[in-house]
């Protein structure tokens, strides 16, 4: 078995192109699993709010982001192993922690493509797992 660590933000689009680079990656779905990671450094995003209110609620399933639940339809519809995870902290943190907590055999990132101000103003999150993990990273740019 072959596991996947795909963090996912809000963009449904790059989801959708994790899950489907998973797809298309050799080995039968059967041998496939993906852990779809949503990382939240604060409670300021409003799906994270959404979350945290339905799981205050006594909610058994809260909704996760849209971007989250097209990825996981798309690998459930083709027969992957696929589970989802919220967590909240350091984005990169997280996602090197969980990473190993999964045992991962390697992560997929879509990465942003940013100036360079933009990088030592706000760092790369896809740079920091690249530079912090000996997983194999696959890097998803946008076109």
């Amino acid at each position: 078995m072959h596991t996947f660590l795909l963090p996912i933000d809000e963009s449904e689009t790059r989801a959708e192109r994790a899950a489907n680079t998973v797809l298309e990656l050799p080995g039968s779905t059967e041998e496939k699993a993906v852990l779809l990671l949503n990382v939240s450094e604060s409670t300021k995003q409003p799906w994270l709010q959404e979350f945290e209110a339905q799981r205050a609620d006594g909610a058994s399933e809260p909704s996760l982001p849209d971007s989250t639940n097209a990825a996981y339809q798309l690998l459930e519809e083709a027969g992957v192993a696929v589970e989802t995870r919220l967590e909240e902290g350091d984005v990169t943190e997280c996602i090197l922690e969980v990473a190993d907590d999964v045992d991962a055999d390697s992560i997929i990132m879509s990465g942003r493509q940013k100036s360079a101000t933009g990088k030592v103003l706000f760092g790369s999150i896809t740079q920091s797992v690249l530079l912090n993990t000996d997983r194999p990273v696959t890097v998803l740019m946008s076109d």
